[in-house]
């Protein structure tokens, strides 16, 4: 019997490997696009900087991702833009004596990918993230950029995976 059930599972599973499985493992995703220009980000908020940072992030992501070509705008299949629309920062811990041992920042960009032709969407969609840190061993600096790397991370999976 336990003979039987081997042969029968490996003829399942060479039924179900010779009919095809709907899944692919293609890192292309969603869209048919091989190109993407990313435009100098906006910053909407009194942050200086931020908006620089999270450019330099978002093309160095997409080149090490290497599933899209990074070019120029009138090369491009598509356009990335982005925008800061809010920044905040607020104590997040707090010790026994009711001091704060810690911050989160908090970012929110709205992020849009259109086609260069006639400035439609592919899609836009708001992406907040935030990152915290430890007042005694790191700095703001260190949250906005815990918080851009998540950022970024959930572009490229926006713009190149298929989940």
């Amino acid at each position: 019997m336990n003979r039987n059930f081997k042969h029968i599972t490996l003829l399942i599973l060479a039924a179900f490997l010779l009919s095809g499985c709907p899944y692919s493992f293609s890192p292309k995703g969603k869209l048919d696009i091989n190109s993407v220009a990313i435009q100098r980000f906006v910053n909407n908020t009194a942050e200086f900087g931020i908006e620089d940072r999270m450019t330099d992030a978002v093309i160095d992501a997409f080149i090490a991702d290497g599933t899209m070509r990074v070019l120029p705008s009138d090369q491009a299949e598509a356009i990335l833009e982005g925008s800061l629309v809010r920044y905040n920062r607020k104590p997040y811990e707090y010790d026994e004596s009711d001091q704060v041992t810690s911050y989160v920042v908090e970012m929110d960009f709205v992020i849009h990918l259109k086609k260069p032709g006639d400035d439609s969407d592919f899609w836009t969609e708001t992406m907040s993230q935030r990152g915290v840190y430890d007042l005694l061993t790191e700095t703001e600096e260190d949250a906005r950029l815990k918080a851009i790397n998540l950022l970024v991370e959930a572009i490229i999976n926006r713009t190149t995976k298929s989940w």
